[in-house]
């Protein structure tokens, strides 16, 4: 089960690995667990230059030493790094973390003091050099998004990674709607919310078990499922742990009938439209 990353992008499975703060557990268990990802599917792996300064970015190096060619690997470059010059320094520094020639995509972490054009016009250099094959943003709000495209033009921008999880459907509003009619992939990060997953004996968290039991499945496959529900969404899910990631891996196949879709809408509103999209 794959679909279109971004308007010209490659098939990517729904449901990839994300790796904020996986350098501060185990590591010999962060990358069994990456492993194991790749062996399920779930070849779509997120790091960053800010997750552990770098260390994030040198356990994926290791963990996927000998199957880069299975990886649709991306990272993302810190405001403050994001002139002409410092992109082409901090991907370069990121390459070696991950033991790699090239990122499938290359992301501005969120917005900075640099003028987009620039950052943009040092994306395409890497382009055109081979380093990098796609690029995006991360926490866009729809008019960060209007100016990207006009900075940028049409079909560039890869993706928008975003916050999103049961608890926080912000960009329901405005982003994702920009982004389907922009031909850009909306990556949802932390999609389990920030240690605030719905409790098993909660009124919504007994709504996610009652539709999770009647698939075989688990609560969280069934999040998963609900916020890739639309085919220009992709999560992606922190992998600590190989039972955490095969349980991730299991809502790949899971599909909510429109019924159950409308129960957990009622069970977490979304709410009305913020006056700025949240993020972490």
């Amino acid at each position: 089960m794959q679909r279109s990353f971004g308007a010209s992008g490659p098939s990517v499975p729904p449901i990839g690995q994300g790796s904020w703060y996986s350098e501060q557990g185990d590591r010999r268990e962060a990358i069994a667990a990456f492993r194991r990802g790749l062996d399920l599917g779930l070849f779509h792996i997120d790091t960053a230059e800010m997750y552990g300064d770098g260390r994030s970015e040198a356990l994926i190096g290791e963990a996927i030493e000998g199957r880069r060619d299975e990886v649709f690997l991306v990272s993302k470059v810190l405001p403050h790094y994001a002139s002409r010059r410092g992109v082409q320094a901090a991907c370069e520094r990121s390459l070696k973390h991950l033991r790699t020639d090239r990122l499938d995509c290359y992301l501005l972490h969120w917005r900075g003091p640099h003028p987009l054009a620039e950052t943009f016009s040092a994306f395409e250099a890497l382009k055109q050099e081979g380093k990098i094959l796609s690029w995006g943003v991360s926490n866009f709000d729809e008019d960060d998004l209007d100016e990207a495209l006009a900075a940028a033009g049409p079909g560039k921008i890869a993706c928008n990674q975003v916050l999103y999880h049961l608890r926080e459907r912000a960009i329901e509003h405005a982003v994702i709607p920009w982004c389907e009619r922009n031909s850009v992939a909306v990556v949802a990060y932390s999609p389990f919310g920030h240690d605030d997953f719905p409790a098993a004996g909660s009124a919504p968290g007994k709504v996610l078990a009652e539709i999770a039991a009647s698939h075989g499945a688990t609560p969280r496959q069934v999040a998963l499922a609900f916020l890739t529900r639309r085919e220009s969404v992709f999560a992606i899910p922190k992998a600590g742990r190989v039972t955490h990631v095969e349980d991730n891996a299991g809502a790949l196949n899971l599909a909510l009938s429109d019924a159950e879709i409308a129960r957990i809408d009622a069970a977490f509103p979304r709410g009305r439209k913020p006056a700025s999209l949240p993020m972490i």
